[in-house]
C-alpha cells in the first residue's frame, strides 16, 4: 500500500474511519491506554486537537491493550473515560493490536515504511502522517504531544 490513506479502522462507536477522508490533512496517530503512566497525555492530545484541528490536523486515538494490559476496558467504557476524564473530542478507533503479526494494517505499514525500530514500544507512541498520507514523524511515549518538536513537525506537515 502506498499511503496511510489506504487504511480503514473501525471507530470506537462502530462506524468506519476511512483514512482517505483525511487526505489533505495531517494526522497524528497515537496508540492510547487508560491505565498507563502516560494517560494524562490525553489532555495534551485534546489541546493539540483544539489548537491545530481548525488548521487541518486530525488527532486519532487508537486504544490498545498490547502494552502491560493497560487498556482492559470495552469501547463504550474507553469513550466515556476519555470524555469525562479529559474532555476528548478527537476521533478514536475501536481497540486494536498495534504490534506483532496481527497488528492493524496501518501499524504494519508503519513498520514496513520505517523498519521495526518504528514499531510502537509502549502506549502513547505518536506518528505523524502528512497531507499525502506519508509517514513524516514518530515519537516515543515520553515526548509530550505539545512538545516543540511535535508542534514544529505538525506546522511543517500542515504547510506542506
Amino acid at each position: 500500500m502506498a499511503s496511510a490513506h489506504d487504511f480503514t479502522f473501525s471507530g470506537i462507536d462502530g462506524k468506519p474511519i476511512d483514512l482517505k477522508q483525511y487526505a489533505g490533512k495531517a494526522v497524528l496517530v497515537v496508540n492510547v491506554a487508560s491505565f498507563c503512566g502516560f494517560t494524562p497525555q490525553y489532555k495534551d492530545l485534546q489541546r493539540l486537537h483544539e489548537t491545530y484541528g481548525p488548521k487541518g490536523l486530525v488527532v486519532l486515538g487508537v486504544p490498545s491493550n498490547d502494552f502491560g494490559a493497560q487498556e482492559p476496558r470495552t469501547e463504550p467504557e474507553i469513550a466515556k473515560f476519555c470524555e469525562t476524564s479529559f474532555g476528548v473530542t478527537f476521533p478514536m478507533t475501536a481497540k486494536q493490536k498495534v504490534v506483532g503479526a496481527d497488528a492493524h494494517g496501518l501499524y504494519r505499514w508503519i513498520s514496513d515504511e520505517g523498519g521495526e525500530a518504528l514499531a510502537p514500544k509502549w502506549n502513547f507512541h505518536k506518528y505523524l502522517i502528512d497531507k499525502a498520507g506519508k509517514l513524516v514523524g514518530a515519537w516515543p511515549s515520553k515526548v509530550s504531544p505539545t512538545s516543540t518538536e511535535i508542534a514544529g513537525a505538525v506546522d511543517k506537515a500542515l504547510a506542506g
